[in-house]
């Protein structure tokens, strides 16, 4: 007999103290966490961006305006990793 009333008084006794850790936790208030904000990506100022953008604008004329061909073959250029070609020198109608 001595065993089963120790057994339940180790019981009773474990399971005031889960309960009393469960109460503590519970009414414990966790101080808030500062949140950190990233800074905005602000992407540097592209001429040719402004440029492109303006064409957009442009929309189906933009196919006949020299300064927006002049733009998108610069991007095209860009996005494939080409060096501009040097422009050739232009020569006058005398000799």
């Amino acid at each position: 007999m001595e065993g089963k009333v120790l057994a339940r008084i180790a019981a009773i006794v474990f399971v005031a103290f889960a309960i009393t850790v469960t109460v503590i936790e519970m009414t414990r208030e966790e101080a808030p966490v500062p949140v950190s904000t990233a800074p905005a990506l602000q992407p540097s100022a592209d001429p040719l961006r402004a440029i492109l953008r303006g064409c957009q604008r442009l929309g189906e004329a933009a196919a006949s305006d020299a300064d927006c061909l002049a733009a998108w073959a610069e991007s095209r250029d860009r996005f494939l990793g080409r060096t501009p070609a040097p422009e050739a020198p232009q020569h006058s109608g005398g000799q």
